[in-house]
């Protein structure tokens, strides 16, 4: 079943063209790294295919209304501010509006799937705290919880991991790839490659207003797309703890 399906998506912004006839599709059980240099259109690709900003082509996502959007796809953006001292399990309970609705009572399965969700991105303890006396990371990390806790097959996140110490970078990682092994999927665009090359399990690469490679990190990660789209040298390998990556020096361009 496909989670999200894009054919020939192109985006302009003014008169540049950013994204041209991107199609890939996503499937149940992905965990998806959207990778690419700055300025290679990877926050403008999910916006287009969540029908925020203007496109030509498909989205399958952007054909749907509102709702059924909201009930299909958990977003993310890269956006962390929170302008007011709301608690920290009222902002995660924001995700489960597109089930209960507005107006409508908080049921006791609303309630469990924020406290998991809290549970998973390790900020039990912080429910009452507004979010407003949060660090930058652990804002991060409650704003991913509102997003499983919206409990919807795909989620989609932009630079998620962004701001976080490692220990949480890898964590975070962690449950997308729970998720995945539970049947949802996660699209998510990352500038760090090792962690997008351990934990993934298909990258999409973007570069030249275009989509270069889509496959496993063996298959993406290779000397010449490194060279070509990111101007660097790097080491990659399958070893016995699993994929390793470490960008080694920057080539002339």
């Amino acid at each position: 079943m496909s989670l999200l399906e894009l054919k020939d998506l192109s985006v302009d912004l003014g008169h540049r063209s950013v994204i041209t006839d991107a199609s890939f599709a996503i499937g149940e059980g992905e965990l998806v790294g959207l990778i690419g240099p700055n300025g290679a259109g990877k926050t403008t690709l999910m916006r287009a295919a969540l029908g925020l900003i203007d496109a030509g082509g498909y989205s399958s996502l952007g054909a749907l209304s509102d709702q059924q959007r909201a009930q299909a796809v958990a977003w993310m953006p890269q956006e962390r501010g929170v302008a007011w001292p709301i608690q920290v399990q009222d902002l995660v309970m924001l995700g489960r509006l597109p089930h209960r609705g507005a107006r409508a009572p908080i049921h006791p399965s609303d309630q469990a799937a924020v406290a998991e969700a809290i549970d998973q991105v390790g900020l039990a303890g912080f429910e009452q705290r507004p979010a407003t006396q949060l660090s930058a990371g652990e804002r991060t990390r409650a704003l991913i919880a509102r997003a499983l806790a919206q409990d919807t097959p795909l989620v989609m996140a932009d630079e998620p991991i962004a701001g976080l110490d490692p220990a949480h970078q890898i964590t975070t990682m962690e449950t997308f790839a729970g998720l995945a092994a539970a049947g949802r999927s996660v699209m998510l665009s990352i500038h760090d490659l090792g962690l997008a090359a351990r934990h993934c399990s298909r990258l999409i690469l973007l570069g030249e207003r275009r989509v270069v490679a889509d496959g496993t990190p063996a298959q993406v990660l290779t000397a010449e797309h490194l060279a070509r789209i990111f101007h660097i040298e790097a080491y990659f390998a399958e070893t016995e703890h699993g994929p390793v990556y470490q960008s080694l020096r920057v080539l002339g361009v």
